[in-house]
């Protein structure tokens, strides 16, 4: 089977718009909640909650797979990993200890995992079903 060349300005455009989109989609559900909560033993949580990271979660879904079903694996990969490491980073940036770029790494290389498995288990679905 002969390999079709990859479409080099479809697959730019598609790691633009889900980048735009996931920075868009962490400041509706993230953006907004910037305080930790101090619980009456004193511990210290947040300042996000489950729910939220979950909420994030289940809103890229749908233009992550838009994406990968249409073939364009490596703009969904790019494009959800770059907006939420750009957004992470804009949003931590205020921290001053610095340590702030430990957790903009992390997301970074967890979204990255995280994007190539469903991605891979999108477009083998799709494949299937061909």
């Amino acid at each position: 089977m002969p390999r079709r060349p990859v479409k080099r300005v479809p697959q730019l455009l598609a790691i633009l718009v889900l980048a735009a989109t996931t920075a868009a989609v962490w400041a509706a559900w993230l953006g907004w909640d910037q305080h930790r909560d101090v619980h009456p033993d004193g511990s210290v949580t947040g300042p996000y909650e489950a729910w939220q990271v979950i909420g994030l979660v289940l809103t890229l879904m749908p233009p992550l797979y838009w994406a990968a079903s249409r073939g364009y694996v490596a703009g969904a990969v790019l494009g959800v990993t770059a907006g939420l490491t750009v957004a992470a980073y804009v949003d931590w940036s205020d921290d001053s200890s610095g340590l702030f770029m430990v957790g903009v790494l992390m997301v970074m290389a967890g979204s990255l995992v995280t994007t190539v498995g469903a991605t891979a288990v999108i477009a083998s679905m799709k494949k299937r079903t061909r």
